[in-house]
């Protein structure tokens, strides 16, 4: 399987553009509009430190991936609720939230599921109550695989599930990678960043060996990059210097309209579409959906 990911990697085409990182980008095509939907790849967005743009990957590459023509249900898995409210959502107001569908019988994702602005993209919101669902979920019986459960139901309606993780690497986010496809980790271009990875990396390993293993790493995605500055630089080429292959060619540079996306709860491509952000997470969209063709070749749905 990984020799074939390779070479089908040296067979992508490329064009003469380079990455901030020096390398030769490989051509990302439009995809051809699917003829049917599902199974859903399903992909957590995970990093134990916080800050380094989990939420705003799972709002804008999910937003970008719907554009695209892919299903897309996006799972705030984190109990602080920032992608719920990243999406208009005000998470003391829920009725219903993951906590209920992890924890009460008889509840379905359809129960707690919302629609977006987003045409094809939904979402299940999240709350400080999802906090207790650690501690309750410490003494059940095959407490890692609650989450995979309850959405394995949905998987045929999407093309992709994307999990929002806590910042943490605890019982909610080892659910996440137990029930998951495959793991993109979002990376700030500081050097204080870069020291939890290899943890985040063994944690990963461990779930894949232990409980998951079809679990794979679909990359590494530079976020908060700013050009003007030597350090950011220097930290991004250590990234692709450790990582490879594995660190996205699509970078995603620091700039304010984030958070005002945020504070619109909209994402960047429909609240600044001409944006450089939009720009680069539509570009992510397309080199995120070329790998997980790589990864199962002919595979049917899985986001490809």
């Amino acid at each position: 399987m990984v020799a074939t990911s390779r070479t089908t990697r040296r067979n992508v085409p490329r064009d003469d553009r380079l990455d901030p990182a020096g390398r030769r980008i490989p051509l990302f095509p439009e995809p051809e509009p699917l003829l049917a939907h599902g199974p859903a790849r399903v992909c957590a967005v995970c990093n134990q430190k916080g800050g380094v743009g989990k939420t705003t990957t799972t709002i804008n590459l999910g937003a970008a991936l719907a554009d695209l023509g892919r299903r897309v249900l996006l799972v705030d898995f984190d109990p602080q609720g920032a992608l719920s409210v990243g999406l208009g959502i005000q998470p003391h107001e829920l009725e219903s939230s993951v906590y209920n569908l992890l924890m009460e019988r008889g509840i379905t994702v359809h129960d707690v599921l919302l629609k977006t602005n987003v045409n094809g993209m939904d979402l299940l919101p999240s709350n400080i109550d999802l906090s207790g669902a650690e501690v309750q979920l410490v003494h059940e019986v095959g407490r890692e695989f609650v989450l995979g459960g309850v959405l394995e139901p949905v998987l045929p309606e999407y093309d992709v599930v994307l999990i929002d993780c806590q910042p943490s690497l605890g019982l909610l986010t080892v659910n996440a990678l137990a029930c998951a496809d495959g793991v993109i980790v979002p990376l700030e271009c500081e050097y204080f960043a870069m020291r939890g990875v290899a943890l985040l990396m063994e944690t990963i390993d461990k779930v894949s060996r232990r409980l998951n293993p079809k679990l794979d790493m679909d990359g590494l995605l530079a976020t908060m990059y700013d050009s003007r500055t030597l350090h950011t630089r220097e930290v991004l080429s250590s990234v692709v210097q450790g990582f490879g292959d594995k660190v996205f060619h699509t970078v995603i540079n620091r700039t304010v309209r984030f958070p005002d996306a945020t504070v619109a709860g909209e994402p960047i491509t429909r609240f600044d579409s001409s944006s450089t952000g939009a720009s680069s997470y539509r570009e992510l969209a397309k080199e995120v959906l070329v790998r997980w063709q790589q990864t199962e070749p002919g595979g049917p749905g899985h986001g490809g």
